[in-house]
């Protein structure tokens, strides 16, 4: 009887593939500026605005949430910012309060836009330069929630789950 060379076990790399597709996907949508495909399952998630000029926090938390069962977007700059938040139909908005090299809070003008665009968008300020002058005009530019770097990501989600889930008006301060 002829002997048969042994044939090396099949794999089958549908899965990770699909994945990687849907994810080269996302990735080359947001490279190119187009605003994000959204299927009918993710029309029923709540829909948030990450602001920040760090990549790797933008990344973390755009990970954290879309897992969380949220539909993400994220922002560089206050400019990329305003232009997703006047298309976009954002529950809330995560908001750094200083972003670049500027001086001052920039973060405070994405508010003030986010809050006249949206009136009921949950805004929460998530900043490592944060002060009780900071906090208050975060607050009086429409700030819901004030929140200190370095924050656990379930507690920030919990602060987003919260503004979304309340009215506006009876969303109690968030003093982390």
């Amino acid at each position: 009887m002829p002997s048969t060379p042994e044939q090396p076990p099949r794999f089958s790399y549908r899965k990770p593939f699909g994945a990687l597709k849907r994810v080269s996907g996302q990735l080359l949508r947001e490279l190119l500026g187009r605003p994000p495909e959204v299927s009918t399952s993710d029309s029923v998630k709540p829909h948030i605005l990450i602001v920040d000029d760090e990549e790797s926090i933008r990344f973390s938390m755009k990970d954290y949430f879309s897992r969380g069962g949220f539909v993400v977007d994220t922002a560089r700059d206050v400019d990329e910012a305003e232009r997703l938040i006047e298309i976009g139909d954002y529950s809330a908005l995560i908001q750094d309060l200083r972003m670049g090299i500027t001086e001052g809070p920039n973060g405070l003008e994405v508010i003030r836009f986010a809050r006249l665009r949206h009136p009921s968008m949950g805004i929460v300020v998530l900043t490592a330069h944060g002060s009780p002058q900071a906090e208050n005009e975060a607050r009086l530019q429409g700030a819901d929630a004030f929140l200190r770097k370095p924050q656990p990501l379930s507690q920030v989600a919990q602060v987003v789950r919260g503004l979304i889930e309340a009215p506006r008006h009876h969303v109690a301060s968030q003093r982390q």
